[in-house]
């Protein structure tokens, strides 16, 4: 019996995937804990049309993130933030604060978790830092951290 599975299930396919089953363990395992359903005509053009809703939706998303990733190329974010002795920040810049001055000074929002640190910037001066925008889009930031007054 061919099915359609509604979610990711071990030894058969991922979510989406038209498989082959037998009889019997598609109507007592697959279908009554709604894990699939059968694929008569209805939802396999139901699963076509889903297929191609999605791809849409992921080549949308990654032009947005070329796009974000072109407009990061002309920002230098500023930060400013208090010093201790020696030049050295009390605490870090995060990259959560990145992301707000990001916001703030260009209007770009890109997420905390994209803003890749190697390690935390604990001092002042010059960095340059790779966003992972995602779909295999990395952009450059570069940032200022300058000493509050």
């Amino acid at each position: 019996m061919k099915v359609i599975l509604n979610q990711d299930v071990k030894g058969q396919g991922k979510k989406g995937q038209l498989v082959e089953v037998s009889d019997g363990y598609a109507r007592n395992f697959l279908l009554p804990r709604k894990l699939a359903v059968e694929a008569n005509a209805d939802n396999v053009n139901k699963m076509k049309l889903e297929e191609k809703a999605k791809k849409a939706r992921e080549a949308a998303e990654k032009t947005e993130a070329e796009a974000i990733a072109e407009q990061l190329k002309g920002c230098t974010v500023k930060i400013y933030a208090k010093s201790g002795s020696g030049g050295r920040l009390f605490g870090a810049v995060t990259s959560k604060e990145i992301a707000e001055c990001l916001k703030a000074q260009y209007g770009l929002d890109v997420a905390k978790s994209k803003i890749v640190q190697e390690e935390p910037i604990k001092s002042f001066g010059t960095y340059d830092l790779k966003c992972k925008l995602g779909y295999e889009v990395a952009g450059n930031l570069h940032v200022v951290v300058a000493e509050e007054k």
